[in-house]
């Protein structure tokens, strides 16, 4: 959001979804995001989606406070090609910031075409006419009065978005800014369908997918007489099995029996970190400051180290699913996507059908982290559907989920430090190996059915964010070095690279400082001049009582970031406890400050920052994709462990609220800031400097065993 009392908003020139404006210049009447019925209930057509982060409840907010409706008269839909603008896919934590720009400025549209209307039927100046609860009246007589509901019940506005409509000043916010309960929750507490799992259609089909061994393997032969109660469909390397139950489906798929040819060929994962290294790769110098190899010539100490980050899985709680309902003339496909109209243009390539007769409804699934396993059960659903003529459900098990989805891809990282006399950073030099984060590869069943194989993405890019960090370094260099595909499948998944530059740039941060040998958090304040940022990394000290020193076998560890350099400020303390008998780290306590902004609804607000902590804090103890030859062997629970609800820390938020700056995301940031805050704190509790995501506790024991007492690695 973005509040200005002159009622002016910022130039509208750019055309990209990633902005603020992009959507609202491809649907530019207020009619595209929103419509008051006959009883003067408002429906809000939003592009993004909500895939359990609360964010329907805040723009739901912040169309009810522009329009001075109760919030209880606004209903969302969400991420439906048949009704909602095209806003491209709800990632980046920019929901609030760009979707709620754009119904933020159709709202206030709305609002001044109401007021033109009323000051016509009520016979008076527009500047006598105030709004509550839906109702238009004349300040200094109130009896005069008209609703939403006569004035424009039922019909269109037809009215452009000129993003020139006076905005609420923030001193008349009354919804904005508020714990408001979340609408998605009343209806699964009460055990209602809520997911697209739960859906139900007339005489609807069962499937199961039987994957091929290893990417890349072609079918040799497939026996269809091994199976019984259930249609086989077979369409070049794609095999499914089609059923009247779910269960048949599931076993005809276990029965039958299929041989296939593998080709493809992986690194060990022992030597993936050189396999990596070793890639070609296009180079590109993202920041280039001062004369950085001079300076380092200049440095007093100079010190070096690697990190790395390894695949991670999205392990959403529930596999993917979606149900398709295809016909020769149109075509309905419920799903989970992030994206509704880019998947829809995907299905239509692999249907081969036209776009325009392709509906494509989110229904909320078991959440996403990112690009998971369900554009590729809409497409499994859709296609079968297709060739049965029927509608079918296809629900993913727990092993094609582990075994099929998108991974975070595995990077890895290089920084070169300098320290002057003082003990101030001359110079910083970085390096980063990482494939782009935004997947080339095409859905998996078009895949196997056409052969279709990955092409190298159109954009390289996700992987160089947070590379550079905000600390003010006067000789700074930061390269990436962009490789063209990894073995594995893989795709954007939370903060793309921000969590891996962010362990490595406040990992080597907290080295420097052992360096200097001087205190972490002073160092990190002695290298910020944005008052934002110290104001976060001071209010997270504060919080966590940084002077105090820590109990024994305990430490503490900090870490800053602005997410992607320009929006959300954060700053992580972790603390920790380490067994130096056994390696194992408990995470006791994080405690984060957190500045977004203007703040919607401070309650959604702690509970996504929760989240984030409690699933960023599982993947930097615990979670790593395993495989051996051309086969994960990460396929369940046990080999893939996530954190138990015995280990969740005790998660402590400052909140920080802005109101004279504009709202941004708010889902992926404090991924950034929680496994460095980590690997800190293990390092003050015992020595022990971690540089290869997880810390599992064999980890920690090898790196007890060697240390030196020397910083870098």
């Amino acid at each position: 959001m973005v509040d200005e009392s002159s009622g002016q908003n910022e130039s509208w020139e750019e055309d990209s979804y990633w902005s603020e404006t992009g959507a609202i210049k491809k649907a530019n009447q207020v009619d595209d995001w929103l419509a008051i019925d006959r009883d003067g209930n408002v429906t809000v057509f939003s592009g993004k989606i909500d895939s359990g982060t609360g964010v329907q409840t805040a723009l739901a907010q912040i169309v009810a406070e522009e329009l001075d409706v109760p919030i209880e008269r606004v209903r969302m839909v969400m991420g439906d090609t048949a009704h909602t603008p095209d806003e491209g896919i709800t990632a980046g934590s920019t929901t609030i910031q760009f979707g709620g720009f754009a119904v933020r400025n159709a709202s206030a549209e709305a609002r001044a075409a109401l007021l033109e209307m009323a000051s016509q039927r009520l016979d008076a100046a527009l500047d006598e006419l105030v709004i509550r609860d839906g109702v238009i009246s004349v300040s200094h007589h109130p009896s005069r009065a008209i609703s939403f509901a006569e004035l424009v019940g039922g019909k269109r506005f037809n009215r452009q978005i000129t993003l020139h409509a006076p905005l609420k000043r923030q001193d008349e916010y009354r919804i904005v800014g508020q714990p408001v309960a979340r609408l998605d929750l009343p209806r699964k507490i009460a055990g209602a369908a809520s997911f697209v799992h739960d859906i139900r259609l007339p005489s609807m089909l069962h499937a199961r997918v039987v994957r091929p061994p290893s990417p890349g393997a072609e079918l040799v032969s497939i026996d269809e007489s091994s199976v019984r109660d259930a249609r086989v469909v077979h369409l070049g390397n794609y095999v499914a099995l089609v059923s009247e139950r779910e269960e048949c489906a599931v076993r005809a798929a276990k029965q039958l029996k299929v041989e296939w040819r593998e080709t493809a060929r992986w690194p060990a994962m022992r030597g993936l970190g050189t396999f990596i290294r070793r890639q070609p790769t296009s180079d590109d110098t993202v920041r280039e400051e001062g004369k950085v190899e001079p300076a380092f010539r200049k440095a007093a100490v100079r010190i070096r180290a690697r990190y790395r980050q390894p695949f991670q899985a999205h392990a959403s709680i529930g596999p993917s699913c979606a149900v398709a309902d295809v016909r020769p003339d149109r075509a309905v496909i419920w799903c989970s996507s992030r994206g509704v109209y880019p998947l829809r243009d995907e299905l239509a390539e692999l249907l081969q059908m036209q776009a325009d007769k392709i509906r494509v409804v989110y229904a909320e699934g078991a959440g996403s982290y990112g690009h998971n396993g369900s554009d590729d059960a809409a497409a499994d659903a859709a296609l079968l559907s297709q060739v049965v003529g029927a509608p079918v459900r296809v629900q993913w098990s727990r092993e094609d989920e582990f075994a099929w989805e998108p991974f975070a891809p595995a990077m890895e990282m290089e920084v070169r430090g300098g320290l002057d006399q003082e003990g101030n950073v001359l110079a910083l030099a970085y390096e980063v190996w990482t494939p782009s984060h935004v997947s080339g590869e095409p859905l998996l069943a078009d895949e196997l059915k056409s052969g279709r194989r990955p092409e190298p993405p159109d954009w390289m890019g996700g992987g160089e964010r947070n590379a550079p960090t905000n600390y003010t370094i006067p000789n700074q260099r930061v390269k990436v070095h962009w490789l063209s595909g990894l073995p594995l499948r893989t795709s954007s998944m939370r903060s793309l690279g921000g969590a891996a530059n962010g362990f490595a740039n406040e990992s080597f941060m907290d080295e420097l400082a052992a360096a200097a040998r001087v205190d972490p958090l002073r160092f990190r304040l002695r290298h910020l001049n944005d008052p934002r940022a110290i104001q976060v990394v001071k209010s997270a000290a504060e919080q966590a009582g940084w002077g105090t020193p820590p109990a024994s076998g305990e430490g503490r560890g900090i870490a800053f970031a602005q997410y992607e350099n320009e929006v959300a400020y954060v700053a992580t303390v972790a603390e920790v406890r380490v067994d130096t008998a056994t390696g194992q780290v408990q995470v006791k306590r994080i405690v984060i400050a957190h500045d977004c902004g203007l703040i919607i609804n401070p309650d959604g607000l702690r509970n996504q920052i929760e989240g984030n902590v409690i699933q960023s804090t599982s993947r930097a103890l615990k979670e790593q994709v395993t495989w051996e030859g051309t086969h994960v062997t990460s396929l369940d629970w046990d080999s893939y462990p996530i954190l138990k609800f015995s280990e969740v820390p005790d998660v402590q938020i400052v909140l920080i609220n802005r109101p004279d700056e504009p709202a941004v995301g708010a889902g992926e940031p404090a991924t950034v800031t929680t496994a460095p805050a980590i690997a800190n704190a293990i390092f003050a509790a015992c020595g022990a400097r971690l540089r290869s995501i997880p810390f599992t506790p064999k980890r920690v024991r090898a790196a007890l065993s060697s240390r030196t007492g020397e910083p870098g690695g």
